[in-house]
């Protein structure tokens, strides 16, 4: 699959090296969705709702500044907002104050953080991360 290499260059093909992290974000996106789903069926309906949310949030910061980019880009302010919302420690911070006790009783918090992450690690499987600062993909 052909990813977008710097501004003004073609498209070119994922290397080995790049191929292999994707593999292992798809593994590590296929874990989290399968403890996700269990999850959701032992605890219902709010551990879903926080599920579906943070499964769909961090794309929502694309909607900053929508229109102004074009062309597969961002808007370049909306491009602060996209890197932190894809960034992996965010959530797993999360999961772990839940897993240490903190918050250890609101299990909608852990489906929102393996949501989140789950997120995360689709993005990167299928080759999306963070961008540069003037909204394009990075390489």
């Amino acid at each position: 699959m052909p990813v977008a290499g710097p501004p003004g260059r073609p498209l070119t093909h994922p290397s080995g090296g790049q191929v292999a992290k994707r593999v292992a974000w798809a593994a590590l996106a296929t874990f989290l969705l399968a403890f996700l789903v269990l999850e959701v069926i032992n605890h219902g309906i709010p551990a879903l709702l926080a599920a579906v949310l943070f499964l769909i949030a961090p794309d929502l910061t694309m909607l900053i500044g929508a229109g102004a980019a074009g062309h597969g880009k961002l808007s370049p302010k909306a491009v602060p907002f996209y890197n932190l919302a894809h960034r992996p420690w965010i959530p797993l911070a999360v999961l772990v104050v839940y897993s240490v006790g903190a918050l250890g009783d609101w299990v909608p918090l852990f489906t929102a953080g393996l949501g989140w992450l789950a997120h995360i690690a689709l993005d990167r499987a299928f080759g999306y991360g963070p961008r540069h600062r003037d909204g394009s993909r990075r390489a």
